[in-house]
This record gives structure tokens, C-alpha cells and sequence, in this order.
């Protein structure tokens, strides 16, 4: 199979040109050459813009496109419309931050999705970026009505993850003697390993499957302590890991999700995001990763990057200061 990749250079990108290749594709990636432009020598680079600068995809015949870089309806329409009558399949990379109502647990593909009062905001922020998607979904399925894959992943994690929102929980318990987690015995995650997410959109462009898939993880329920408790045991058992209240998290001003990244208590209109239906998927050939992979993994990764200041999650000295905060109490 012939596929073009829109992006190939970071993250699902290029896990996604590993699959591909792994699996006997012919693989051509579509950036503006800026980012990891020594990698995959072995494919075809096609250099340009999504904002403007099309030329190098024009004309050109692919079996399939995967889209993991459209962000702007806009951009997306561009796109789409040059590649619609060249290519079998366009699969865009949406999120699961496309539905609307985040109390309803096991948000399913039927559900409705978010809307913007104006449709023609293109600045991305924590409130658009689900929106926008969105529509950037249905200028998908517009322009390729039979022949659109949409892939919704949750939060996605594993090597070359450029957020640490995952990350920051291996890095941290792999090398720290003392952290700081919530005490929540009751707040879900889900997430998917970036390899598991590539290896299911490749093997439904080899089903030549259409429609949309919420792709997330793992298959049984997981609460964030049982997520914490398996990375102390994959990676470092002597960790302490002490745990602090909700009222010292309000009164200390420790953001969830940001400072406490993965986390989101129960109650905050959030309940749904950790426990999306993957029926679809599963029923489809969604397979997973052990967590002790995904982990143990990450944490290599994390470990051997020349950058090893975490973008997500308490800084040391905060986290230092709560620390003796909480041990004074």
C-alpha cells in the first residue's frame, strides 16, 4: 500500500512511518522539513505548508493519507480537496476531546460532538482545540463522504511524547526518592501507547475499514492509584509516594491535570473523560501494550532524551516545598 503521511516527523507521526514500514509500505511524509528532518531516509519527503503550500502533494496518487497534523478546519479543507480525487482512504486524527458532554460515562462514536459559537476562530486554546477538531472532522467527511477513517484517540503516551503529561509519572517514581500523588482511590485514567494507536490505523487501512473509532486504553478499568502503584513496582519500589488530600490540594493551589498531570478527580463535570467506550474499537482488532511495557518503556526514553526537564507536572521546587508542608502538618 501507498500511503502519504501528513506530518511523519513527531510523535504518532512517526511511529506511525515505523508501522508502516514494519508492515511493507510504501511511505511518502508530507512537513516543512524543520523537525527531525534526518529521520526515515528511506521515505520520500515532500517539503511544504499546510498553511498555503500544497504544491508538493498535487497531482500525486496514494492509496491512503493519514492526517496527523490538521488542527484548523481551514487547513484540513485545503487538503482534503486537493488529495479527493487521488487517494482511496483519508484518515484524520481527531480526539476524544471532539464530544460535548463529559458527565456521561462511556462516551460512544454516536455521541454529540462540541460546537463553536464562532466558526471561524482558528486560535487553538484548552476551550477550541476539541471544537475545532471537530470540524476539521467534518470538512473530512465531507469532501471524502465514503471514503474517511476518523481515528479518536484518548490521551496518547509512550516514546517521543513532546507534552510529559504521561511521562512525568515514570520519570518521576524511576528516579526520585520522595513524590507527591494525590489520595484518590476513585479517579479513573485512560490512555493508549503510541505503538498500539499507529499498529490500529494501519491495520484498518489494511481492512480498508471507514467511519469513526474512539481509540483508547486500556481494556479494563484503571484507577490513577493503580496506575501510580504499577509504575513504583515496574520501576522503583523504594519510591515513596505519599499522598495528599483534596483539601491540601485547594488549599496549596496544586492544579489537576497540569501539576498533577492524568488526574482528574471526580465531581469536576470530568467523570466521562476517563471512561470512554472502545467497543468499536476492540471489536475491530484494538489490541494493548502491557502498562509494564508502556511504562518501563516511556521511562527509558525519558531517561536517555537530552532534555530532561519535564514540561508537565509540579516543579522540584514546589513540589519540595509541599512536601515539607505536608510532613509538618
Amino acid at each position: 500500500m501507498n500511503i502519504l503521511i501528513l506530518g511523519g516527523t513527531k510523535f504518532l507521526g512517526r511511529h506511525l512511518v515505523e508501522e508502516s514500514l514494519k508492515r511493507g509500505h510504501e511511505v511518502s511524509i508530507f512537513t516543512r522539513g524543520i523537525t527531525n528532518s534526518d529521520l526515515f531516509p528511506e521515505v520520500e519527503k515532500l517539503v511544504g505548508d499546510r498553511d498555503g503550500n500544497l504544491e508538493s502533494i498535487k497531482g500525486r496518487k496514494w492509496d491512503a493519507v493519514i492526517d496527523t497534523s490538521g488542527y484548523v478546519p481551514r487547513n484540513v479543507r485545503d487538503s482534503a480537496a486537493i488529495l479527493a480525487a487521488n487517494c482511496n482512504l483519508y484518515t484524520f486524527i481527531s480526539t476524544i476531546s471532539v464530544y460535548q458532554d463529559f458527565t456521561k460515562v462511556g462516551i460512544s462514536e454516536g455521541d454529540d460532538i462540541a460546537q463553536l459559537e464562532d466558526e471561524g476562530i482558528e486560535e487553538i486554546t484548552g476551550e477550541t482545540y476539541g471544537p475545532l477538531k471537530a470540524l476539521c472532522e467534518q470538512e473530512v467527511m465531507a469532501i471524502f463522504p465514503d471514503k474517511h477513517l476518523i481515528i479518536r484517540p484518548g490521551l496518547i503516551v509512550g516514546p517521543y511524547d513532546p507534552t510529559d503529561r504521561f511521562t512525568y509519572w515514570p520519570h518521576k517514581i524511576g528516579t526520585e526518592e520522595e513524590i507527591i500523588a494525590p489520595n484518590d482511590e476513585h479517579a479513573s485514567v485512560q490512555f493508549i501507547d503510541v505503538r498500539d494507536l499507529a499498529s490500529f490505523i494501519i491495520q484498518q487501512l489494511e481492512n480498508k475499514s471507514i467511519g469513526v473509532y474512539n481509540v483508547t486504553g486500556p481494556n479494563e478499568d484503571l484507577t490513577f492509584d493503580q496506575l501510580i502503584d504499577v509504575c513504583k513496582e515496574t520501576l522503583n519500589k523504594e519510591v515513596k509516594v505519599t499522598k495528599v488530600d483534596e483539601q491540601f490540594i485547594v488549599e496549596n493551589d496544586i492544579q489537576f491535570w497540569t501539576e498533577l498531570p492524568l488526574y482528574i478527580p471526580i465531581g469536576k463535570g470530568m467523570d466521562g473523560f476517563h471512561k470512554v467506550s472502545i467497543d468499536r474499537a476492540l471489536a475491530d482488532g484494538l489490541s494493548f501494550t502491557s502498562i509494564q511495557e508502556t511504562i518501563q518503556a516511556t521511562y527509558q526514553w525519558s531517561i536517555a532524551r537530552e532534555h530532561k526537564e519535564l514540561l508537565a507536572g509540579l516543579s522540584k521546587e514546589k513540589e519540595m516545598d509541599l512536601l515539607l508542608k505536608w510532613h509538618n502538618k
